[in-house]
């Protein structure tokens, strides 16, 4: 499968600048799962940029 990072960059929300998985999902998504976290892109932009990127904190994010 062909990775198409230019497109993914454009679209990618995470605000940390230094990352070098910066559009290319594949790694982002491995390294975030090896840390039981999840990527800066599933959550609202107010909360991305604590960079708390716990499951605890999607799930507070997403609670009604």
């Amino acid at each position: 499968m062909e990775c198409h990072m230019e497109k993914n960059k454009s679209q990618c929300t995470c605000t940390y600048e230094p990352c070098s998985r910066k559009g290319k999902c594949c790694e982002c998504i491995a390294y975030h799962r090896k840390q039981n976290q999840l990527p800066g892109c599933f959550f609202p932009p107010d909360v991305e940029r604590t960079y708390d990127r716990s499951i605890a904190r999607f799930i507070q994010s997403y609670r009604g």
